[in-house]
């Protein structure tokens, strides 16, 4: 498993954004047989090579989004009420109708091993990121379009794709 250079990848990331979304919007459009079937094998490989640990790219420049059901979860682990919880690190954003963090990199994230300091609870967003193999991959086209500039996997599985399907 290969540790992920940082620097570089957002170097690779910003050089092939444009091709990995038009891409990504082709397949979207005009799916290829197997398509899922082709996502699940590639999963697997990406996440033999990718150590998310050298990493954390997601968490410390994205934010999970947090159900009530992760409020209530978190708080109860943090000894805290939900709404303290909320109050001390979450805001509401309107727009999405979604309680986020209040500040980048995640408060929850030790800097200096990459390691979640609540992972056993993390949020549900943050347990499924960064949605690889979801059964019906084009429901979550949009999804990767935008990860592939955060997440070195994501990145990974689109390079792989781009070489086995012909769109």
């Amino acid at each position: 498993m290969e540790k992920v250079n940082l620097r570089s990848f957002k170097q690779k990331a910003r050089h092939h954004k444009k091709t990995f979304k038009r891409f990504l919007g082709k397949v979207e459009k005009n799916p290829p047989r197997g398509l899922d079937k082709i996502a699940e094998k590639i999963d697997a490989e990406v996440w033999g090579e990718v150590d998310c640990l050298s990493c954390a790219n997601c968490c410390k420049t994205m934010t999970p989004t947090f159900t009530e059901k992760d409020i209530k979860r978190i708080s109860a682990h943090l000894e805290m009420t939900p709404d303290s919880f909320k109050s001390k690190w979450l805001h509401f954003e309107k727009k999405d109708k979604d309680w986020v963090n209040n500040k980048q990199p995640c408060q929850f994230l030790n800097l200096k091993d990459n390691k979640c300091s609540i992972y056993i609870v993390r949020p549900e967003s943050c347990a499924g990121f960064p949605h690889l193999k979801k059964k019906k991959m084009t429901e979550y086209i949009h999804v990767h379009q935008q990860n592939v500039e955060y997440c070195p996997a994501t990145y990974k599985m689109v390079e792989r794709m781009m070489e086995r399907i012909e769109v």
